[in-house]
């Protein structure tokens, strides 16, 4: 029998990219709450910063020495060895909010003058600093919707009269709060028929509600995979947190603007998202079975209008095959439209008892929220209704508790109305 075997990534989030001997022995990485790093020799800390600050390559047998850790820390290298398995990334850069790795990876790629095509509906915080912030430092936004074709959407490339400036499009699919899908693969065609060998168009994905777990964008030819780290890959409501994987190329280019916004990771951080990671896979497929069943409980309730949940996909759709397609579960999350409006939706919410009312998704305890009034506050009221993102819809972020128990919440609570 050969010695040679490829360990799954829930297997390697246990040790992977860590030395017990550099640590004393101890079998988890400490926390190396520490602001410097000392060097061996003047010659070492030149050939550091000289890496660090991209002036020129890692020699093939040269390491990537500890700096700072506004630049690097122990905690976030080992981290980000771990993370970028799960995407079969080059590498991946950890940020203190999913917002820092979003709006980071956005000013890196993007230069005024150039045009962003975005889908929508994205994440409120996304969609203000796309529409607001972006536009305040001269590049041009052009939106599609879900069910936009990939023939809609070159006709609303060439009806801006930009099509030629177009430098990178970012999709966040499924979306939040709909589970709309956005085909990746459509995509990255674009990108392709808009690149030349001046300029390459990007394609990034937000990649919070299926991943890493259940979808890997860059295996459908996207650039970027971007994490809100908060949720998921966190996993218990307790830290902050944002995440990119992608190839070397732009990884490099995000971690130099990263040093110099100084939103990376805090080391206390890294070491709670490592403790995450090795329970991730089983988290996310215990949220995974419970939201099954809170899915199937709702769809047949008289007071629920609409489940948006991936798992109801028609089968002969289109959408199915771009489900079958890019992800290997219909994930933990859903939507539902209650019979009525915001009156019946927050007397729901404010009924229930084992269901947490907050933002946020992804941790081991059950949440509901009101994005019309939430999280997508900030979204133009006309357009949020044409994105089916009304008064009358009502998120779930399904946890790990007895999916008995949820449902028991959630009829009592629909039995007040």
């Amino acid at each position: 029998m050969s010695d040679q075997h490829k360990f799954k990534p829930e297997s390697l989030m246990m040790s992977y990219g860590f030395k017990p001997e550099l640590s004393e022995g101890a079998i988890k990485s400490p926390i190396f709450q520490t602001s410097t790093f000392v060097f061996k020799s003047a010659e070492e800390g030149k050939a550091f910063f000289e890496i660090a600050y991209g002036i020129r390559e890692k020699g093939l047998t040269e390491e990537v020495g500890l700096i700072y850790s506004r630049i690097n820390n122990p905690d976030l290298e080992i981290l980000e060895t771990r993370l970028k398995l799960w995407d079969e990334a080059d590498d991946s850069a950890v940020f203190e909010s999913g917002m820092a790795a979003i709006s980071t990876v956005l000013l890196e790629f993007l230069s005024p003058g150039d045009v962003l095509l975005y889908s929508t509906p994205v994440y409120g915080g996304t969609d203000h600093f796309i529409n607001h912030f972006l536009q305040k430092i001269g590049i041009s936004t052009i939106a599609f919707k879900p069910n936009h074709t990939k023939e809609d959407i070159l006709n609303l490339l060439k009806a801006s009269g930009k099509a030629d400036k177009l430098a990178m499009i970012y999709i966040e699919t499924p979306a939040n709060p709909t589970n709309a899908l956005i085909d990746i693969e459509m995509c990255a065609e674009i990108s392709k028929e808009f690149s030349n060998a001046d300029k390459k168009v990007y394609v990034a994905v937000d990649n919070t509600y299926m991943g890493p777990l259940w979808s890997q964008p860059l295996k459908h030819g996207a650039d970027f995979s971007i994490y809100s780290a908060t949720k998921y890959i966190g996993g218990h409501s307790d830290l902050i947190a944002g995440a990119v994987s992608g190839n070397k190329e732009v990884i490099t280019r995000t971690k130099i603007l990263r040093t110099f916004l100084g939103n990376m990771a805090a080391p206390h951080t890294g070491w709670l998202l490592m403790r995450s990671l090795e329970t991730l896979k089983i988290r996310m497929e215990q949220q995974a079975i419970n939201a099954k069943e809170v899915a199937n409980f709702l769809k047949n309730h008289p007071k629920v209008e609409k489940v948006y949940y991936l798992g109801f996909i028609p089968e002969n759709s289109e959408e199915y095959n771009v489900f079958k397609r890019q992800y290997s579960c219909a994930g933990a999350m859903l939507s539902f439209d209650i019979v009525g409006g915001e009156k019946e939706a927050f007397k729901f919410m404010n009924s229930l008892k084992l269901i947490k009312l907050a933002v946020s998704l992804g941790g081991t305890e059950s949440l509901v929220e009101h994005p019309a009034t939430m999280t997508h506050v900030g979204v133009d009221p006309s357009y949020k209704n044409e994105l089916f993102i009304t008064e009358k819809l009502i998120r779930i972020s399904v946890g790990v508790e007895n999916h008995a128990d949820i449902i028991w919440d959630i009829e009592q609570a629909l039995n007040v109305i």
